[in-house]
């Protein structure tokens, strides 16, 4: 009886040991794949060139020259968490955010250093763009207004400084692809990296012009190689564009 009894139980011990040892690796996957996430933030970054060209009246295009450093780089259009916004912010104020002037909105607090990056890198702050902006999608990313506009802006200089910059300013006057631009960010972060970026377009009379891009990102601290590993793969509307031409044609926007 004690034979009859035991042997099923190491059986039925070491079917249990077998199924632990297959299952964990597969747990470990699943765990590890909860813990990067998906996309959690979006970076959204403008090409001047073409929004300049595609909305030449709009207030953070007053001044724009093609010799002027808003046109050999990218601008900072904001960083967000899809379906968020005004987190922590009061109705009526967020309210205001909405409907009024963003001039009228209190200003971020902000470091000199960083005021200064941002302007340089935000031509619509001349118009408040970054008081709404911090309160709309910055509240719902970061605890203040610097450590989100400070965060924003290195990976934008990160960006900058990468390939991916090269192709748009090669391509000035010019049609780019989507290929060509997911191209240079696999290039410059990484295979597959591209798969998480979409061109940003605009219709403007019978032309599409590419206006900027917007990539998806992980949350959390990194450098911009590591949060686009940690974002999922996007599909972009926008497939190719025109850049925009050194200086605006207003006949061909007809």
């Amino acid at each position: 009886m004690k034979t009859i009894v035991t042997l099923p139980a190491q059986v039925a011990l070491s079917l249990l040991i077998a199924c632990l040892l297959v299952l964990a690796p597969a747990a470990a996957w699943a765990q590890s794949a909860v813990a990067t996430g998906g996309t959690r933030e979006v970076l959204s970054v403008g090409w001047q060139a073409g929004y300049c060209a595609a909305r030449p009246k709009s207030k953070g295009c007053a001044g724009f020259s093609s010799s002027g450093d808003a046109a050999q780089r990218f601008s900072l259009v904001g960083r967000f968490q899809p379906r968020k916004s005004y987190c922590g912010i009061e109705a009526g104020l967020a309210q205001k955010a909405k409907k009024g002037a963003w001039t009228d909105l209190p200003e971020v607090s902000l470091a000199s250093a960083t005021k200064d990056r941002l302007m340089a890198a935000m031509p619509a702050a001349r118009s408040g763009f970054d008081r709404r902006l911090w309160l709309k999608s910055g509240s719902c990313v970061a605890a203040s207004a610097e450590a989100y506009y400070g965060r924003s802006l290195d990976l934008l200089d990160q960006l900058n400084a990468s390939p991916v910059l090269t192709v748009l300013t090669r391509k000035a006057g010019g049609t780019v692809t989507l290929a060509e631009v997911r191209a240079a960010v696999d290039t410059a972060f990484g295979a597959g990296a591209g798969e998480r970026v979409r061109l940003t377009c605009r219709k403007a009379g019978n032309r599409t012009v590419v206006t900027g891009l917007t990539i998806g990102i992980a949350a959390g601290e990194g450098t911009l190689t590591t949060l686009i590993a940690g974002a999922k793969p996007t599909t972009s509307r926008c497939t190719e564009g025109w850049t925009g031409m050194p200086t605006v044609d207003r006949a061909a926007l007809q």
